[in-house]
């Protein structure tokens, strides 16, 4: 681990040290959130958190991670949906020019990387089910699926930094334990690159009027890392995990997004349409602050983590895991839908 410690140390401090650049710059080009009916808080904050994060990851990767034509792919791809995700938060583009740049930015991925899902595993104990080269179809979608369902929980301070820790730490324990570690350094150095992100967004230590976010492009950057570790560790000769396991590493993000689009779509809005429906609100509206909404929802999303990672080590039946998880999702579904009745009891 002594190894890991220059690049954990670069990471950190490329990180800090970008924040400290950005911060008086982002003002003046427009790189800042107002508040407004759905956003609630003081002032114009600066949405620099997910550049300062892709920044930690980029000098450390180059530095010290070993260089391969995968890793090159991945960090074009990451740069390219930073940039995206930079003109989002300065000039609020519109639905289809971010979905086009999405699916462009997973085909690099699919295509170029060779990087997706085609082995589902044994999901309904009569072998394994794998749909060969229309897994880059699949993994196209899922990836835009990742990018958006991270996107959507990034609604309260911290929030989608913290999804996205307990998604890669989970991970990187799985690989430690399949004695699996050709990714582990890139999974350290992404976890150290958004601790400074998080001390400026939630610490009560941070100085008054440094507050930042992380916009569309730090969000939009932890789906894309998220489904590429996944993709990466569910499939090949030496899985680290089941295909099944890696929807209990994402389990929040994933059902969250799913369970407001039927929502929005059962009463005729558009599936993409901000809305305060999410999980994070609904805490709130019953009662809890932001910070609590933040420990509970993490909370929930560490015992999801922890139920894959314990049916990976005692090798639950993977049909078993995906009847649980759907049935999960089903509930999650039904609370969020009816959430008003939950919130007036625990009010």
């Amino acid at each position: 681990m002594l190894f890991f410690l220059p690049a954990i140390i670069v990471a950190f401090f490329s990180s800090i040290l970008t924040i400290k650049i950005l911060l008086p710059l982002a003002p003046q080009i427009g790189l800042v959130d107002f508040p407004s009916e759905r956003k609630r808080h003081d002032g114009a904050i600066p949405l620099i958190g997910g550049i300062s994060i892709f920044t930690g990851v980029l000098i450390a990767s180059t530095l010290f991670v070993q260089q391969s034509q995968l890793l090159n792919l991945y960090l074009i791809s990451s740069a390219l949906l930073v940039f995206i995700g930079t003109m989002d938060d300065i000039y609020d583009l519109n639905v289809a020019p971010r979905m086009i740049f999405q699916g462009l930015v997973a085909a690099i991925m699919v295509f170029g990387g060779g990087v997706y899902i085609s082995d589902f595993g044994n999901l309904l104990s009569y072998g394994d089910i794998n749909i060969g080269s229309y897994g880059m179809i699949f993994t196209l979608l899922a990836c835009i699926a990742a990018i958006n369902a991270f996107n959507m929980i990034d609604g309260i301070d911290g929030l989608a930094g913290s999804m996205s820790i307990v998604s890669i730490s989970s991970i990187a324990i799985l690989n430690l334990y399949s004695d699996l570690m050709n990714t582990l350094l890139l999974q350290l150095i992404l976890i150290v690159a958004i601790i400074p992100y998080l001390f400026y967004n939630v610490s009560t230590r941070n100085p008054r009027g440094k507050k930042i976010f992380m916009g569309d492009a730090g969000s939009m950057f932890m789906g894309l890392t998220v489904i590429w570790l996944l993709s990466m560790g569910t499939q090949g000769e030496k899985p680290s995990f089941h295909a099944v396991t890696a929807l209990w590493l994402i389990a929040i993000p994933l059902m969250d997004m799913f369970s407001i689009m039927i929502r929005r779509i059962r009463k005729g809005d558009s599936p993409f349409k901000a809305d305060n429906g999410h999980l994070h609100h609904i805490c709130m509206r019953a009662g809890l602050s932001s910070r609590q909404a933040l420990w509970v929802i993490s909370s929930v999303s560490i015992v999801f983590a922890l139920i894959g990672i314990i049916s990976e080590i005692f090798q639950f039946p993977q049909w078993l895991m995906l009847g649980l998880f759907i049935l999960i999702f089903f509930i999650y579904s039904y609370l969020l839908q009816h959430a008003w009745r939950f919130t007036k009891i625990l009010r």
